[in-house]
């Protein structure tokens, strides 16, 4: 099963690591990758850019509404995540109380992924997307 941990941080948490060396964050996130690749459980792993330099569609009116920076509060950023392929539930949560970098303010929220074959398979656009990720090497 796969799984998304997700690096979800407050304000503040993120001031709290703008004085720490980046060499630094860097070294601790390569080990902990290190480690979920050399345990074979690693499938991706992102960091996004500040909130500040993205935007957001607002569909709640006719036609959407397209404004600059984070949505709303900001207390909650998403800041990157880690595609884990494991077991279970529990041995996802294993692996995301190991994260580096954590503190107060830092939260990871774990989800699953669903797979392709959870949907009918006699859909039209299941059948579709399933061709595109045979053609691609994703299945």
């Amino acid at each position: 099963m796969k799984y998304m941990l997700i690096m979800r941080a407050t304000d503040e948490a993120y001031e709290a690591f703008a004085n720490i060396d980046f060499a630094e964050i860097m070294e601790a996130m390569g080990r902990f990758n290190d480690e979920m690749i050399s345990a074979g459980v690693l499938v991706a792993a992102e960091g996004l850019d500040d909130a500040a330099d993205g935007v957001v569609i607002d569909f709640s009116s006719q036609p959407p509404v397209v404004s600059d920076g984070p949505y709303g509060e900001t207390k909650e950023l998403f800041g990157g995540y880690w595609i884990l392929d494991v077991a279970s539930k529990e041995e996802a949560v294993e692996w995301a109380k190991r994260a580096p970098m954590t503190g107060p303010g830092q939260k990871t929220e774990i989800r699953r992924v669903t797979s392709i074959d959870e949907f009918p398979q006699d859909n039209e656009w299941i059948q579709k997307e399933r061709a595109w990720r045979e053609r691609t090497g994703q299945l």
